[in-house]
């Protein structure tokens, strides 16, 4: 665990930013000690790195919030969007620089637009858009921030426990079939769920997850944490199976 200025030195967000997120649950602590200190895991690191993320993608943090704690949040994709836009800022610092050691070398004899090519941020501003708009401008994302808008911190987290709960359910299940009627119905259960909390989970989103669920990462772990391993693969198969009655 490490206490919040060991987190505010270790990734350079402020103390009182860190603060700032946990009371609007963008990044709540791990654990608040009876003296009042905020803790944070190696979790709670990772989400921060997601909030980082977003945030160089020109995201409120009110957005940021509502999609990382979206059931269908791809970290996988994130991470890709943020290496391409780190490669476009990387081209661009390359650029300037190699412009300074020309003004340095043989100086500014003609302006040119050539000259201020180096300057031009389009293309990492169109990327970066670009990567916006495919996290916003969903349906399903519009619904859900319409369905959590008001939501308090609590409330959204009994809401990820109740999900979790059906994880769990799956766990116990997770040794027979997952053609069972009991698998097939927990995966019924859960898109109802996501349906009724979050945005409307047709059989195509509903597939689309089941693969994340079992791609590896935070989301599996979290899932096998909750039903024991092997349970995020078992769901999976479970709504592969749903699907197909349908």
């Amino acid at each position: 665990m490490m206490t919040v200025k060991d987190v505010s030195e270790l990734s350079g967000v402020s103390i009182r930013s860190l603060h700032h997120y946990d009371k609007i649950g963008l990044l709540p602590a791990t654990e608040v000690t009876a003296a009042g200190y905020r803790l944070y895991d190696d979790k709670a690191l990772e989400r921060l790195q997601m909030v980082l993320l977003f945030k160089e993608l020109q995201f409120p943090l009110k957005e940021i919030a509502a999609i990382l704690d979206s059931p269908d949040f791809d970290r996988s994709k994130a991470l890709e969007q943020q290496i391409h836009l780190l490669e476009l800022r990387k081209e661009h610092l390359e650029n300037l620089i190699d412009l300074a050691h020309g003004i340095k070398t043989i100086g500014v004899k003609k302006m040119s637009k050539s000259g201020f090519i180096a300057f031009d941020t389009k293309k990492m501003d169109e990327y970066a858009a670009q990567a916006k708009a495919s996290w916003g401008n969903t349906e399903a994302y519009k619904e859900y921030e319409k369905k959590s808008a008001g939501r308090t911190k609590e409330e959204q987290q009994v809401l990820n426990m109740e999900m979790m709960d059906i994880f769990a359910e799956f766990g116990r299940i997770k040794d027979t079939s997952p053609k069972s009627p009991e698998a097939i119905a927990l995966a019924k259960k859960l898109q109802d769920h996501i349906t009724a909390h979050y945005y409307t989970c047709t059989n195509e989103i509903l597939e689309s997850l089941g693969q994340m669920y079992a791609a590896g990462g935070e989301m599996t772990t979290n899932i096998d944490k909750a039903g024991g391993v092997g349970t995020a693969e078992f769901a999976k198969l479970a709504i592969a199976a749903y699907i197909l009655e349908q």
